[in-house]
C-alpha cells in the first residue's frame, strides 16, 4: 500500500522562525517528528512518501498516486490541515489523522476517515491490519499508555534533512504537574515515560547517520518529570559523546524545580544543553496558585532563572496575561520582571482554554467558552470570556509584547542576560551556515532595519565585554528579528 504522509504548513507565530530562516537558507524550524515516526512504525514493504508544506506543496501526482494519506498536526495547523484534506477528499482519497489536532478535536474534520486519537504506538498494528482488508474503523485509541520502548527509530531518510534548522527526537512523555491551562497531562499522563538510554543514543546514532550536524531539539514538555531516568540518560549521553568526540548542542523543555537539583543541572550543563524553555508563567502568585502551578510558587523567580544562567543554559521562558485573577498592572508586573531576570526568549502570550484541560472544563461550566483556540498564542485571539475586560486585556498584551521585541528593550535583555551566563564547556561551535546568517544580520539589522543603532552599540559591547559568549548573543540578536517582526504584526 503507497502511504503521503502530509504534513500541514505552519503559520507565522513566535516558534516558527519564519522570519529569520531565510538568513541561514533554510526552510523550517522543524521537522514532523510525529509523522517521521508513525511511518517507521508502517510495514518495511510499503512504499512511502512525506510532503511537508513548509517546503514545498504537494504535487496532484502525489495525491494520485498515493492509495491512503497520512496527515498530522497541531491545533495551530488548523486551517492548513483543512485545506489539505479537502483536497484529498476531492481526490477521492482515504484519510488517516492523528496528533494533537485531531486528538482533540476530532469533531472538527468530517471528511477525515480514520483518527488515531492520543499515541499511535498500540495501535497502529490494527490500523495497518484494517486498511490491508479494507475495513478501516472510524477511531482508534488505546485505554494504556505505551510503554516509550516501543517506539521506533524515526524514518529520517524520508526528510529532505538539510532543510530544517533544528532536528527533534524525544526521550520521555508525560509531566508530573497539573496546570490547570495545560493539556499534557490529558494527553500523555502524569507518569513521565521514558526511553532507555541505549534507545536514546541508538536514535542520536541514527540522526548522525543521516548526515545531520547541527543543533538537536529534545521536545519533552517536561524533560525532568522522572528525574533518576533523567540523570541515567545524561550520563550515558555524555560518555557517549566523549567515546564519539561529538559534542551536539541541545535545547529542552523543562519544570522550574529544575534549580532545586544541582547535580541534574550540571548534568545538563555538561551534556551540552544549551536552552531550557521554562513555563514560568507569571510573577503574579495569586495567579500561579489559580492555575495550579505549585512548582514555581513562593520561590525568587529572577534568582532561579539567574541560577540557571549561571550555570551555563539559557532560559527561554513562557508567559501568560489574562488570568482571572490578573489585574491591570499585570502588563508591568510582566515586563519588569522578564527585564530584570534577562529573559531574552520571553514567549508572552494570552491565556488560552485548550480542549481536554481543567480550565476548559471550568470554563465550559462557566459558559465563558466562546470558539476554538487557535494555537496561536500570539495571535491576541480569546476563546473565553475574561475576568479582566477584553479591551484592557488585548490592548494591554499588544503593548507588552511590541515593547518588550523594541529593539533597545530586547538588546538590554540580551546585556542583562551575558551578565549572568557562563557558558561551559568548548566553545560553540559555529557553523557555516551560521557564519552566513552573521553576515546577512549586518545587512538587515545594521543597514535595513529599524533600530540600526542600537544593533551596533549591542555588536560593540559584545565584542568588549563578552567575547566568549559571541556566538551565542549574535544568535539572540539574529533571532530577535523574528520576534520583533511577530510582534510588529499583533
Amino acid at each position: 500500500m503507497r502511504i503521503l504522509l502530509i504534513s500541514p504548513a505552519t503559520p507565522h507565530t513566535f516558534w516558527s522562525f519564519s522570519h529569520v530562516l531565510p538568513l541561514i537558507r533554510r526552510k523550517a524550524a522543524f521537522p514532523p517528528l510525529g509523522l517521521i515516526t508513525v511511518a517507521a512504525m508502517l510495514p518495511p514493504d510499503w512504499p512511502l512518501e512525506l510532503v511537508d508544506l513548509n517546503l514545498a506543496d504537494a504535487t496532484d501526482e502525489q495525491i494520485a498516486r498515493a492509495d491512503c494519506i497520512f496527515i498530522s498536526g497541531m491545533i495551530v495547523h488548523a486551517a492548513s490541515a483543512e485545506q489539505v484534506i479537502a483536497r484529498c477528499r476531492a481526490a477521492g482519497k482515504t484519510i488517516v489523522a492523528g496528533g494533537p489536532l485531531f486528538t482533540t478535536g476530532f469533531e472538527r474534520f468530517d471528511e477525515v476517515d480514520a483518527f488515531v486519537l492520543g499515541e499511535a504506538e498500540s495501535v497502529m498494528e490494527q490500523v495497518i491490519a484494517d486498511l490491508q482488508s479494507g475495513s478501516l474503523r472510524r477511531f482508534y485509541q488505546s485505554e494504556a499508555r505505551p510503554d516509550l520502548a516501543a517506539t521506533p527509530l524515526p524514518r529520517w531518510d524520508l526528510l529532505q534533512i538539510n532543510q530544517y534548522a533544528t532536528m527533534p527526537v524525544q526521550f520521555s512523555r508525560g509531566c508530573p504537574f497539573d496546570c490547570e491551562f495545560c493539556d499534557i497531562t490529558a494527553m500523555y499522563g502524569r507518569l513521565s515515560r521514558v526511553k532507555s538510554p541505549p534507545q536514546m543514543i541508538a536514535e542520536l546514532e541514527s540522526l548522525l547517520a543521516a548526515g545531520w550536524k547541527g543543533p538537536v531539539f529534545i521536545v519533552d514538555d517536561n524533560f525532568i518529570g522522572n528525574r533518576a531516568r533523567a540523570k541515567e540518560f545524561l550520563a550515558a549521553l555524555i560518555d557517549w559523546q566523549q567515546r564519539r568526540r561529538v559534542r551536539i548542542h541541545f535545547t529542552t523543555e523543562a519544570s522550574l524545580n529544575l534549580v532545586d537539583h544541582p547535580e541534574l543541572l550540571d548534568l545538563m550543563v555538561r551534556a551540552g544543553f544549551k536552552r531550557v524553555f521554562v513555563g514560568i508563567e507569571s510573577p503574579s502568585d495569586e495567579s500561579l496558585a489559580e492555575c495550579s502551578k505549585i512548582q514555581n510558587r513562593r520561590r525568587d523567580l529572577v534568582g532561579a532563572v539567574r541560577t540557571i544562567h549561571q550555570a551555563g543554559m539559557e532560559v527561554m521562558g513562557g508567559f501568560i496575561v489574562g488570568f482571572d485573577s490578573d489585574r491591570p498592572h499585570i502588563f508591568e508586573l510582566q515586563h519588569r520582571f522578564i527585564q530584570e531576570a534577562g529573559v531574552v526568549t520571553a514567549m508572552v502570550g494570552l491565556l488560552t482554554a485548550l480542549p481536554g484541560t481543567r480550565l476548559f472544563t471550568r470554563l465550559t461550566h462557566e459558559k465563558r467558552i466562546i470558539g476554538h483556540s487557535t494555537g496561536n498564542n500570539l495571535d491576541a485571539s480569546l476563546n473565553f470570556i475574561p475576568a479582566l475586560d477584553r479591551q484592557v486585556l488585548v490592548q494591554g498584551y499588544r503593548r507588552l509584547v511590541k515593547d518588550l521585541y523594541a529593539p533597545r528593550t530586547y538588546y538590554r535583555r540580551i546585556a542583562t542576560f551575558l551578565q549572568d551566563y557562563r557558558p561551559s564547556g568548548p566553545p560553540v561551535h559555529v557553523r557555516f551556515c551560521e557564519v552566513m546568517a552573521f553576515v546577512r544580520s549586518m545587512w538587515t539589522m545594521g543597514i535595513v532595519a529599524r533600530g540600526r543603532r542600537q544593533f551596533w552599540l549591542f555588536l560593540a559591547r559584545v565584542a568588549l565585554f563578552h567575547r566568549k559568549a559571541f556566538a551565542e548573543a549574535m544568535g539572540l540578536a539574529i533571532i530577535g528579528y523574528h520576534f520583533r517582526k511577530v510582534a510588529a504584526s499583533l
